[in-house]
Protein backbone atom coordinates (compact mmCIF):
# COMPACT_ATOMS: atom_id res chain seq x y z
CA UNK A 1 0.00 0.00 0.00
CA UNK A 2 2.52 2.45 0.86
CA UNK A 3 5.07 1.49 -2.23
CA UNK A 4 1.39 2.27 -4.52
CA UNK A 5 0.78 5.57 -2.77
CA UNK A 6 4.35 6.58 -3.35
CA UNK A 7 3.76 5.82 -7.17
CA UNK A 8 0.91 8.19 -7.13
CA UNK A 9 2.59 10.91 -5.35
CA UNK A 10 5.52 10.85 -7.56
CA UNK A 11 3.14 11.07 -10.77
CA UNK A 12 0.97 13.17 -9.94
CA UNK A 13 3.89 15.42 -8.61
CA UNK A 14 5.66 15.28 -12.44
CA UNK A 15 2.16 16.18 -13.79
CA UNK A 16 3.03 19.26 -11.44
CA UNK A 17 6.03 20.29 -12.80
CA UNK A 18 5.45 19.56 -16.59
CA UNK A 19 2.65 21.90 -15.91
CA UNK A 20 4.18 24.71 -14.20
CA UNK A 21 7.20 24.20 -16.79
CA UNK A 22 4.24 24.61 -19.73
CA UNK A 23 2.96 28.02 -18.53
CA UNK A 24 6.46 29.40 -17.93
CA UNK A 25 7.06 28.51 -21.76
CA UNK A 26 3.74 30.28 -22.85
CA UNK A 27 4.34 33.43 -20.89
CA UNK A 28 7.46 33.82 -21.88
CA UNK A 29 6.96 33.00 -25.68
CA UNK A 30 3.94 35.80 -25.14
CA UNK A 31 6.37 38.24 -24.38
CA UNK A 32 8.87 37.81 -26.90
CA UNK A 33 6.05 38.31 -29.28
CA UNK A 34 5.02 41.20 -27.73
CA UNK A 35 8.53 42.53 -28.26
CA UNK A 36 8.56 41.14 -32.30
CA UNK A 37 5.49 43.34 -32.96
CA UNK A 38 6.75 46.37 -31.14
CA UNK A 39 7.86 49.59 -33.93
CA UNK A 40 10.76 52.09 -32.89
CA UNK A 41 8.62 54.02 -31.21
CA UNK A 42 7.06 51.85 -28.62
CA UNK A 43 10.11 50.19 -28.18
CA UNK A 44 11.98 53.84 -27.11
CA UNK A 45 8.34 54.43 -25.07
CA UNK A 46 8.94 51.02 -23.21
CA UNK A 47 13.02 51.87 -22.61
CA UNK A 48 11.58 55.16 -20.91
CA UNK A 49 8.86 53.42 -18.53
CA UNK A 50 11.49 50.64 -17.85
CA UNK A 51 14.18 53.58 -16.87
CA UNK A 52 11.35 55.47 -14.57
CA UNK A 53 10.40 52.33 -12.70
CA UNK A 54 14.64 51.51 -12.41
CA UNK A 55 14.52 55.30 -11.01
CA UNK A 56 11.81 54.94 -8.71
CA UNK A 57 13.08 51.79 -7.40
CA UNK A 58 16.05 53.06 -6.02
CA UNK A 59 14.25 56.13 -4.96
CA UNK A 60 12.92 53.35 -2.83
CA UNK A 61 15.51 51.81 -1.85
CA UNK A 62 17.38 54.72 -0.42
CA UNK A 63 14.34 55.52 1.72
CA UNK A 64 14.08 52.58 3.36
CA UNK A 65 17.90 52.27 3.90
CA UNK A 66 17.37 55.67 5.77
CA UNK A 67 14.78 54.26 7.99
CA UNK A 68 17.07 51.40 9.00
CA UNK A 69 16.34 48.46 6.71
CA UNK A 70 18.42 45.83 5.22
CA UNK A 71 20.08 45.73 8.76
CA UNK A 72 18.75 43.13 11.23
CA UNK A 73 19.23 45.44 14.87
CA UNK A 74 18.37 45.35 18.19
CA UNK A 75 16.15 48.00 19.52
CA UNK A 76 16.98 49.01 23.58
CA UNK A 77 13.67 48.75 24.73
CA UNK A 78 9.82 48.58 24.39
CA UNK A 79 9.57 52.36 24.42
CA UNK A 80 11.86 52.41 20.62
CA UNK A 81 9.14 49.52 19.62
CA UNK A 82 6.32 51.78 18.47
CA UNK A 83 8.70 54.20 16.59
CA UNK A 84 10.09 51.61 14.96
CA UNK A 85 6.92 50.01 13.80
CA UNK A 86 5.22 53.62 13.13
CA UNK A 87 8.31 54.43 10.71
CA UNK A 88 7.85 51.73 8.32
CA UNK A 89 5.32 49.77 6.87
CA UNK A 90 6.43 46.22 7.32
CA UNK A 91 7.93 45.01 10.34
CA UNK A 92 9.43 41.98 11.80
CA UNK A 93 10.07 41.62 15.45
CA UNK A 94 12.02 39.26 17.34
CA UNK A 95 10.72 38.31 21.06
CA UNK A 96 14.09 36.95 22.49
CA UNK A 97 15.75 35.97 25.29
CA UNK A 98 19.58 35.41 25.59
CA UNK A 99 18.95 31.79 27.32
CA UNK A 100 17.08 30.29 24.90
CA UNK A 101 19.14 28.77 22.00
CA UNK A 102 16.09 28.59 19.25
CA UNK A 103 16.47 32.76 19.37
CA UNK A 104 19.92 31.89 18.20
CA UNK A 105 18.39 30.14 15.29
CA UNK A 106 16.28 32.61 14.42
CA UNK A 107 18.69 35.29 14.69
CA UNK A 108 20.85 33.93 11.83
CA UNK A 109 18.11 33.52 9.44
CA UNK A 110 16.84 36.97 10.08
CA UNK A 111 19.87 38.32 9.24
CA UNK A 112 19.87 36.88 6.34
CA UNK A 113 16.44 38.10 5.44
CA UNK A 114 16.91 41.76 6.21
CA UNK A 115 19.95 41.60 3.92
CA UNK A 116 17.52 40.38 1.53
CA UNK A 117 13.95 41.67 1.68
CA UNK A 118 14.72 45.70 1.88
CA UNK A 119 11.06 46.57 2.19
CA UNK A 120 10.90 45.53 5.40
CA UNK A 121 12.77 46.19 8.80
CA UNK A 122 14.25 43.35 10.87
CA UNK A 123 14.46 44.18 14.63
CA UNK A 124 14.89 42.09 18.26
CA UNK A 125 13.49 43.00 21.34
CA UNK A 126 14.69 41.25 24.62
CA UNK A 127 11.03 40.61 26.36
CA UNK A 128 13.24 40.80 30.20
CA UNK A 129 13.50 44.38 28.55
CA UNK A 130 9.81 44.89 27.25
CA UNK A 131 6.94 43.11 29.88
CA UNK A 132 4.49 45.40 28.92
CA UNK A 133 5.13 44.97 25.38
CA UNK A 134 5.07 41.19 25.83
CA UNK A 135 1.85 41.12 27.91
CA UNK A 136 0.08 43.12 25.77
CA UNK A 137 0.85 41.12 22.44
CA UNK A 138 0.00 38.44 24.80
CA UNK A 139 3.61 36.86 23.91
CA UNK A 140 3.61 33.62 25.56
CA UNK A 141 6.76 31.38 24.04
CA UNK A 142 9.70 32.03 23.06
CA UNK A 143 10.66 32.79 20.56
CA UNK A 144 7.75 34.96 18.49
CA UNK A 145 8.08 36.94 15.99
CA UNK A 146 5.44 39.53 15.86
CA UNK A 147 4.34 40.66 11.88
CA UNK A 148 3.30 44.31 11.90
CA UNK A 149 2.11 46.03 8.97
CA UNK A 150 0.70 49.62 9.13
CA UNK A 151 1.26 49.96 12.75
CA UNK A 152 -0.76 46.92 13.62
CA UNK A 153 0.34 43.46 14.45
CA UNK A 154 -1.25 41.52 11.48
CA UNK A 155 0.51 38.08 12.62
CA UNK A 156 2.38 35.97 15.14
CA UNK A 157 5.53 33.03 14.38
CA UNK A 158 5.18 31.43 17.58
CA UNK A 159 8.33 28.81 18.46
CA UNK A 160 8.98 26.75 15.31
CA UNK A 161 5.92 25.28 14.93
CA UNK A 162 5.35 26.45 11.23
CA UNK A 163 8.94 25.07 10.33
CA UNK A 164 7.97 21.57 11.20
CA UNK A 165 8.90 22.36 15.01
CA UNK A 166 12.37 21.44 13.76
CA UNK A 167 16.16 23.43 15.10
CA UNK A 168 16.98 22.62 10.79
CA UNK A 169 15.11 24.40 8.89
CA UNK A 170 16.82 26.71 6.01
CA UNK A 171 16.01 29.75 5.89
CA UNK A 172 13.68 29.60 2.82
CA UNK A 173 11.06 27.85 4.63
CA UNK A 174 11.08 30.75 7.24
CA UNK A 175 11.08 33.31 4.11
CA UNK A 176 7.90 31.20 3.06
CA UNK A 177 6.16 31.98 6.04
CA UNK A 178 6.32 35.29 6.38
CA UNK A 179 5.32 35.53 2.16
CA UNK A 180 2.12 33.78 3.65
CA UNK A 181 1.48 36.61 6.06
CA UNK A 182 2.02 39.13 3.13
CA UNK A 183 4.93 40.85 5.75
CA UNK A 184 7.87 40.47 2.70
CA UNK A 185 7.34 40.35 -1.28
CA UNK A 186 7.55 36.36 -1.59
CA UNK A 187 7.38 35.57 -5.53
CA UNK A 188 6.89 32.29 -5.25
CA UNK A 189 4.30 31.76 -2.74
CA UNK A 190 2.14 30.33 -5.41
CA UNK A 191 3.96 27.96 -7.05
CA UNK A 192 6.33 26.35 -4.83
CA UNK A 193 5.99 25.38 -1.21
CA UNK A 194 8.02 23.51 1.53
CA UNK A 195 8.78 20.01 1.30
CA UNK A 196 9.66 17.90 4.58
CA UNK A 197 11.92 15.03 3.54
CA UNK A 198 12.92 12.51 6.19
CA UNK A 199 16.20 11.53 6.87
CA UNK A 200 16.68 7.41 6.48
CA UNK A 201 17.66 5.34 8.97
CA UNK A 202 21.04 3.42 8.71
CA UNK A 203 18.31 0.22 8.57
CA UNK A 204 16.14 1.44 5.74
CA UNK A 205 19.01 3.17 3.45
CA UNK A 206 16.50 4.89 1.12
CA UNK A 207 15.02 8.07 1.14
CA UNK A 208 11.64 7.93 1.70
CA UNK A 209 9.54 11.00 0.84
CA UNK A 210 6.22 13.18 1.63
CA UNK A 211 5.00 15.10 -0.32
CA UNK A 212 2.45 18.22 1.29
CA UNK A 213 0.44 21.10 0.01
CA UNK A 214 0.48 23.87 2.22
CA UNK A 215 -2.89 25.22 1.11
CA UNK A 216 -3.81 27.43 4.27
CA UNK A 217 -1.97 29.90 6.49
CA UNK A 218 0.79 27.86 8.73
CA UNK A 219 -0.84 28.28 11.98
CA UNK A 220 -3.80 26.62 10.66
CA UNK A 221 -2.77 23.61 8.61
CA UNK A 222 -5.28 21.75 6.98
CA UNK A 223 -2.40 19.42 6.35
CA UNK A 224 -1.22 18.52 9.62
CA UNK A 225 2.38 16.51 9.54
CA UNK A 226 2.53 14.55 12.24
CA UNK A 227 4.40 11.08 13.10
CA UNK A 228 3.57 7.62 12.16
CA UNK A 229 5.10 4.37 12.23
CA UNK A 230 6.74 5.17 8.90
CA UNK A 231 7.35 8.80 9.48
CA UNK A 232 8.39 9.91 12.65
CA UNK A 233 8.53 13.39 14.33
CA UNK A 234 12.04 13.30 14.14
CA UNK A 235 14.91 13.51 12.49
CA UNK A 236 13.73 15.72 9.59
CA UNK A 237 15.10 17.73 7.00
CA UNK A 238 13.80 20.40 4.53
CA UNK A 239 14.10 21.01 0.80
CA UNK A 240 12.45 23.32 -1.78
CA UNK A 241 10.57 21.79 -4.62
CA UNK A 242 6.66 21.73 -6.16
CA UNK A 243 4.19 20.16 -4.30
CA UNK A 244 0.39 18.35 -4.54
CA UNK A 245 -2.33 17.90 -1.98
CA UNK A 246 -2.99 15.03 -0.33
CA UNK A 247 -5.42 15.33 3.07
CA UNK A 248 -4.62 14.39 6.71
CA UNK A 249 -5.61 10.96 6.81
CA UNK A 250 -3.56 10.19 3.75
CA UNK A 251 -0.42 10.30 6.38
CA UNK A 252 -1.80 7.54 8.45
CA UNK A 253 -0.81 4.65 5.97
CA UNK A 254 1.99 6.28 4.41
Amino acid sequence: MASQSMEIMAKALEQQVLQSARMVEEKLDAELGKLERMDDDEMEKLKERRLEALKKSQKQKQEWLSKGHGEYKEIASEKDFFPEVKESNRVVCHFYRDSTFRCKILDKHLSILAKKHLETKFIKLNVDKAPFLTERLRIKVIPTLALVKDGKTKDYVVGFTDMGNTDEFPTEVLEWRLGCSDIINYRNLGQSSPRWRRRPSEEEGTIQTLVLKMTRRPANLGHTLRATSHYPAEPWTISHVYFISCPSSFLEFL
